[in-house]
């Protein structure tokens, strides 16, 4: 790296660039559908599926090692997703001139901008893995570990902007109930909203050709032998107690992922539809914002609990802190509180579920052991979103089913099922030795 360039000018913009596709792709898209009017079944089934290349990556990151530099792939990365945003941009406003607002009645509107998004899911999983590999062939050790916390504090920036300050801007463009006190007409705000993001990363990947070093180490690896690749499947695979391990990352989330989808659709659908009916505005400050920031505290929090007494004493706490508060949601359903209430309880659920989450990252970091570790952690990390991705999907047909009450009340009895798996994890004999070494050095 030149000496003369600081990682402050482009750490900090590399990770917000990298937080904002994984939002947008798969929380805003959700709004985006909700607030055109579509099933609620069709929307959490096929965002939910938008999951799938960060299950996948750990596939072709080797290809991202072996060709080209890390680099070139996030610049490309880049540009390829201000391409799509601009496209699905550019498609909102066609299909609501031709349709005259209702792109709900439009199949071709909803397959279109979907492929743009899983494309964008699959540019945005590739700029993952060249981001995070860049970020250690371009740093020095000492710099890795100085800038650890700033990389995670800009890349949940990017969260709080992309589903808070991003939707309220959505909504102010334009007033869905009171077309007159927007700047728009309803839905051409959201094809604003898209060209303006696609110009935003068009302009960020124009910073970054400049503002990048070359380092000498960022360059494509020799690949000359394929059983690394195999080898390091079948070490993780074949580790001792494997099936807890993956019943422990697959359901550890399960309630959750179950909600993920239909939370913002019950909170953004009209009261006709027995949801909340919160305007684009509200739903960005509570659950964008608010929510977003409760999310980085329970992390901070949960991360220094972890350090200071370890897994197995931190998980049965927070196990409960990710469980307990889906009851919320039966509670909003039924009594449908203030709009002060709703927020502190979603406020108080995020901050219980970054507490949590913080246990299934320790448990991940822990279980990717020996030779491959950084491979075993991408298939773990794989294995966590494939966890997420199936709920998420079949959420949809289930609240169609049962209606947001009982859907609910279904969702917080299967979530207790995290209950059933946390005594796997005392069972997993690396975790064992683990925590041994972790008592030795506290």
């Amino acid at each position: 790296m030149n000496k003369q360039t600081t990682p402050w000018l482009f750490i900090p913009s590399l990770y917000l660039v990298e937080g904002l596709p994984y939002i947008i792709i798969n929380a805003v898209s959700v709004l985006l559908y909700s607030d055109l009017g579509y099933a609620n079944d069709k929307i959490a089934f096929w965002t939910g599926f938008l999951y799938l290349p960060w299950t996948l990556k750990m596939f072709w990151s080797p290809l991202v090692d072996s060709h080209s530099t890390k680099r070139r792939w996030l610049l490309t990365s880049q540009v390829v997703l201000s391409l799509l945003f601009l496209l699905i941009g550019a498609l909102v406003c066609i299909y609501t001139f031709v349709t005259a607002g209702n792109l709900a009645a439009s199949n071709p509107f909803f397959a279109y901008t979907l492929f743009g998004f899983l494309l964008g899911a699959f540019a945005s999983a590739t700029l993952d893995i060249a981001t995070d590999g860049y970020y250690l062939l371009s740093l020095t050790p000492a710099d890795q570990a100085g800038f650890v916390g700033i990389r995670t504090i800009f890349y949940r920036l990017a969260m709080i902007l992309g589903s808070g300050l991003f939707v309220s801007a959505v909504g102010a463009l334009a007033n869905k109930q009171n077309p007159a006190q927007g700047f728009l007409p309803w839905p051409y705000n959201w094809g604003a909203f898209f060209i303006a993001l696609g110009i935003l990363f068009l302009v960020f990947a124009a910073y970054h050709f400049y503002a990048l070093p070359k380092p000498q180490q960022d360059k494509p690896v020799t690949v000359s032998k394929t059983h690394a690749w195999t080898e390091a499947f079948s070490t993780y695979f074949k580790q001792k107690n494997i099936l807890y391990i993956l019943l422990f990352i697959l359901l550890y989330r399960f309630g959750e992922a179950l909600l993920d989808k239909i939370v913002p659709l019950f909170l953004s659908k009209p009261v006709s539809e027995g949801a909340i009916g919160l305007s684009m505005q509200q739903l960005g400050m509570i659950k964008g914002t608010l929510g977003i920031g409760a999310i980085i505290a329970g992390n901070l929090l949960g991360g220094f609990l972890l350090k200071k007494w370890g897994f197995r004493k931190c998980i049965w706490p927070f196990a409960c802190a990710l469980v307990l508060p889906n009851i919320f949601y039966v509670y909003i359903a039924l009594v449908r509180p203030s709009l002060a209430v709703i927020a502190a309880l979603i406020t108080l659920e995020n901050f219980g579920y970054g507490l949590a989450m913080m246990a299934l990252t320790v448990f991940i970091m822990y279980v990717s052991q020996g030779k491959y570790k950084t491979s075993h952690y991408a298939i773990s990390t794989g294995i966590m979103a494939l966890g997420m991705m199936v709920p998420s999907m079949l959420s949809g047909k289930l609240q169609m089913w049962l209606g947001y009450e009982n859907f609910f009340w279904a969702a917080f009895i299967i979530s207790l099922i995290t209950f059933a798996i946390v005594p796997l994890s005392f069972r997993i004999s690396v975790l064992e030795e683990t925590e041994k070494t972790f008592r030795e050095r506290s």
